[in-house]
């Protein structure tokens, strides 16, 4: 039974020490970088939600779950975080912190968007003051 702890021990403390390098690789564990990972998370959750329970994904033949259009989708979001990464260490680089940021806000924007549109696919009104958000998003973008 101590056996088990410790391995549990070891194996988080790794993990903890992986995910605290990960983060400061992509440029510190901040607000932008929070907001990212869960609006990827929500985009990957309600694309399921639209393909396994509504049978309406673009993104199947049948708009039925497909666990190679989903490997896709996860692969996707993997090569974001390192274009973050790579972003955070062009800042680095540069002496600057625009670059992660303008990266970070630019996938944030494109993931609410995705979002908007499974919830659209499900029949989900969307409030106006998110659509207006987006927009702000997209305008800071753009700047």
């Amino acid at each position: 039974m101590e056996n088990i702890n410790i391995d549990k021990v070891g194996i988080l403390g790794v993990l903890g020490i992986i995910g605290s390098i990960t983060a400061h690789l992509m440029g510190g564990w901040d607000m932008a970088l929070q907001t990212l990972l869960l609006f990827m998370a929500v985009d990957y959750i309600t694309g399921v939600i639209v393909a396994a329970v509504f049978k309406k994904s673009p993104k199947s033949e049948m708009g039925a779950l497909d666990s190679k259009a989903g490997w896709k989708g996860l692969l996707k979001k993997g090569v974001t975080l390192l274009i973050v990464l790579v972003s955070a260490q062009l800042d680095r680089i540069t002496g600057t912190e625009v670059i992660r940021d303008t990266v970070i806000i630019a996938y944030i924007v494109n993931e609410a968007i995705s979002i908007i549109e499974n919830a659209g696919l499900m029949g989900v009104p969307i409030p106006d003051i998110i659509r207006r958000a987006i927009e702000v998003l997209v305008k800071k973008d753009g700047d």
